[in-house]
């Protein structure tokens, strides 16, 4: 078997980087590795070696990652989804509760006593009076990996929730969740609104003057999930007129800090060292199976596709970028390795192709055309 190299761009979990066996080394120099495990680190302006095969984030979110190049380089690009869903979902909830205890306010304010710190405390805390969220209406945008998560917790609290999603719900969903296909008619009912959807053309800037009005008078909206679904501008004018009762968000933007009603941690939704380590064991799990198996799940690029070892065969891996007439070149494919090809599968994912050839072990083939980006044998 082929020796890997593995270069990291931000501090990577000891539990995930463990998992690399002796066909792998660790490297310093990212230009030399094969495959790379990244973070937040922004790859935009880096260079793509020739050498790199494969990029696995280990997180959900892969807008640090220079996607459309490297699909024109056949270079799979993987993302960890659900690794890090129930660190989040805590932080949700928790955040959810915050702001219905009007938590945050109570302990800045504390902070500030001085003197007779007792009897301040009991003259001044009716102002933080809050609502508990028992029988009160969740309505959770996107239940996915984390969003159906939250639905479940949040039932179990008892909680009503209810959800929109255009797709099939995350397979983990158990909760009694009534499913909206008109969101306008879902947001006008909840007394809690948590959005959980991926930052796309279509989503960016979702949440505007517009998407507000339409929610419940003194509704609390949170975002655990991307800072460009939001107009910032729009959230503070509705939770200074009271439209908004708060804007709870893991997302904090400069326009936000010191504003009254918006409560904002520092991007700690997967920071946990759970969390950390689930994501760096499924990004090196996926790297080495594509690496040295030609394998693919849970790529944002490329379509999932596998194709089991046997012995006495070897197998080919070929990238086809911008084709998408598979069938013509499966059938060119199964004609020019003849009776040497014992098995054949491909799929496609946007403008992306991608084979898995199984071949006898004897086969000298290498198969290339124009239209073929990266060939390669495992």
């Amino acid at each position: 078997m082929s020796k890997f190299n593995i270069g990291t761009l931000n501090n990577i979990s000891d539990k995930g980087l463990s998992k690399f066996n002796d066909n792998y080394d660790l490297i310093d120099d990212i230009d030399k590795a094969n495959g790379i495990i990244v973070r937040s680190y922004k790859m935009h302006d880096m260079g793509l070696s020739e050498n790199l095969l494969a990029i696995a984030r280990a997180g959900a979110g892969v807008n640090n990652i220079p996607i459309d190049r490297c699909s024109e380089k056949g270079i799979v690009v993987f993302n960890t989804p659900g690794a890090n869903a129930n660190a989040v979902k805590e932080l949700v909830i928790a955040g959810m509760i915050m702001s219905a205890r009007n938590m945050y306010e109570s302990i800045s304010w504390g902070q500030t006593l001085e003197g007779d710190v007792t009897n301040t405390v009991e003259k001044g805390k009716k102002q933080f009076a809050g609502i508990e969220i028992l029988g009160k209406t969740l309505g959770v945008i996107g239940l996915g990996a984390i969003g159906s998560r939250i639905a479940n917790a949040a039932s179990s609290l008892g909680m009503t929730v209810v959800g929109y999603e255009p797709f099939e719900p995350n397979t983990c969903l158990t909760a009694p969740v009534e499913i909206y296909k008109n969101l306008d008619e879902m947001l006008g009912i909840c007394d809690f609104v948590s959005i959980h959807v991926p930052s796309l053309p279509d989503t960016l800037g979702m949440v505007n003057k517009d998407f507000i009005d339409k929610m419940k008078d003194g509704a609390v909206l949170i975002n655990y999930s991307r800072a460009e679904l939001v107009i910032p501008n729009d959230i503070i004018e509705a939770v200074c007129s009271g439209k908004l009762h708060k804007y709870i968000t893991d997302l904090l933007e400069p326009e936000f800090i010191g504003k009254k009603g918006i409560v904002a941690t520092t991007h700690i939704g997967a920071s946990t060292i759970e969390a950390e380590e689930n994501c760096a064991v499924m990004a090196a799990n996926q790297l080495m199976e594509y690496l040295e198996n030609g394998n693919i799940t849970n790529s944002v690029n490329f379509p999932s596709l596998s194709l089991e070892n046997k012995p006495g065969t070897k197998k080919h891996c070929i990238t086809i970028c911008n084709d998408k007439d598979l069938e013509m070149l499966k059938s060119k494919l199964s004609e020019f390795y003849g009776d040497s090809l014992l098995e054949i599968v491909g799929a496609q994912k946007g403008e992306v192709g991608y084979f898995i050839l199984r071949v006898k072990e004897d086969c000298e083939k290498i198969f290339n055309c124009t239209c073929v980006v990266r060939n390669r044998v495992v």
